[in-house]
């Protein structure tokens, strides 16, 4: 029988069988990094006590200073993971029950669960089409009398419009804390993204930039907002009243454990050491295949905000739906056959998801979303952030297929299944 179609989804051999591998940013440097702790013994320096073990062990002390100097930036603390940091964070300014905090719908989850632990209620502010972090306009109509910060978020591995941000939050007395997981020694107008607020938070999870399997560091040029972290990541309740180590106020300082060890530190010194050759490694594969892309009719490279620079934790790309002429989710699938697993969309909109569609997050009463606490009145329908919305439901497509040990031949494959799915649209 004849074959109806060169297309795998229709029959055809597909463009790749090989599985793409996964990300390796790790080697000899780490493992004796990790050897020489070992030998120590000492795999974690932490105690819950006034001591300089409170702040922890040689390794993480020495990873946190290194932190500091490659960032520019006052202070640093380690974590266990960048969820953790945002706990942290969001404990340090303050945050309590009914106080709103303005955060994306499109971003990893915790970034918005985070905030429900200290009582408060997320508020969900759209995105900018292109470049897919907070829309300064958007946050602008999200504020209300019970608004206490903006939790932005660095998506994709770009800033998000600080000078904007920070104007909004100068007028409205706001926090900023920035969720910079995707983009550390990213740049923007020549500033270290993750840099430009009152807190930034960056996570060292297996998958991202540079990693130490898990992890996270909080950054922050004010004494008093490092001190209250370093006491939330390590039972600081114990130490509130001992000079030295007392806060200017007692609000969120029941602490709990979230504590680097030492074999995670001496992989995350390696690593931060390698950050600017990882990240080049990033945006030079990048380079390569949206040269090769840049004739392509289906799909818009991109975008990179002037005045900074990317480090591409993912490639995400438009999809106009009206021109090609089919749906973007048939198009993907079309392209998965080809053995090129980029996806449709990045998250489902935050806010869509049951607990918040049905109000139901700390125990089975409505806490934190009713009660006395909270005098406000959010508003979680779909509709509330459209540009998310047709990000995810129909216009961006994620490739995640841009780290080492990845080469340009694997950037060919993914631009030879591209280009033979848009050969064969007729078919679809």
């Amino acid at each position: 029988m004849r074959q109806l179609s060169e297309l795998a989804l229709l029959g055809g051999k597909p463009v790749r069988s090989a599985i793409f591998p996964g990300s390796v940013t790790t080697g000899e440097e780490e493992i004796r990094s990790v050897t020489e702790v070992l030998r120590t013994g000492l795999l974690s320096g932490f105690v819950g006590s006034p001591s300089p073990e409170f702040f922890g062990g040689p390794m993480v002390q020495k990873f946190e200073r290194s932190w500091s100097e490659t960032f520019e930036i006052g202070y640093s603390v380690s974590c266990n993971s960048a969820t953790s940091a945002l706990f942290m964070a969001l404990g340090a300014v303050g945050i309590c029950p009914g106080d709103e905090v303005i955060v994306s719908p499109y971003t990893m989850s915790a970034t918005a669960t985070s905030i429900l632990f200290y009582g408060g209620i997320p508020v969900f502010a759209d995105i900018e089409p292109d470049y897919f972090c907070l829309d300064p306009i958007s946050i602008e109509e999200k504020i209300t009398p019970f608004t206490k910060a903006i939790l932005t978020t660095d998506i994709h591995g770009q800033s998000s419009d600080m000078n904007a941000i920070n104007r909004i939050a100068r007028q409205h007395d706001l926090k900023v804390i920035i969720d910079c997981a995707q983009a550390p020694g990213a740049k923007y107008n020549g500033r270290l993204a993750g840099t430009l607020g009152d807190i930034g938070i960056f996570s060292l999870n297996r998958h991202k930039n540079i990693q130490c399997g898990e992890g996270g560091v909080a950054v922050t040029s004010d004494h008093e907002l490092a001190l209250r972290m370093q006491l939330i990541r390590n039972h600081g309740e114990n130490l509130v009243d001992i000079p030295g180590y007392a806060p200017q106020s007692l609000i969120n300082m029941v602490g709990l454990n979230f504590r680097m060890t030492e074999i995670e530190a001496a992989i995350a010194i390696e690593q931060l050491k390698k950050m600017e050759r990882l990240n080049q490694y990033r945006v030079d594969l990048v380079a390569y295949l949206n040269e090769r892309l840049s004739k392509n009719i289906c799909l818009t490279l991109p975008s990179v905000r002037p005045g900074s620079t990317h480090v591409y934790y993912m490639h995400v790309m438009l999809f106009d739906e009206g021109s090609v002429g089919i749906q973007r989710t048939k198009f993907v699938q079309a392209l998965n056959a080809e053995g090129i697993p980029l996806r449709g969309g990045y998250v489902r909109p935050l806010y869509l998801e049951p607990i918040f569609q049905k109000k139901i997050a700390l125990g089975d009463k409505g806490f934190p979303f009713v009660g006395e606490h909270y005098k406000g009145n959010v508003d979680y329908s779909k509709g509330i952030c459209p540009v998310a919305e047709e990000a995810w439901e129909k216009r961006s497509v994620v490739n995640p297929f841009i780290y080492p040990p990845l080469t340009k031949n694997d950037m060919d494959d993914i631009v030879k299944g591209l280009e033979k799915v848009i050969k064969n649209l007729k078919d679809l």
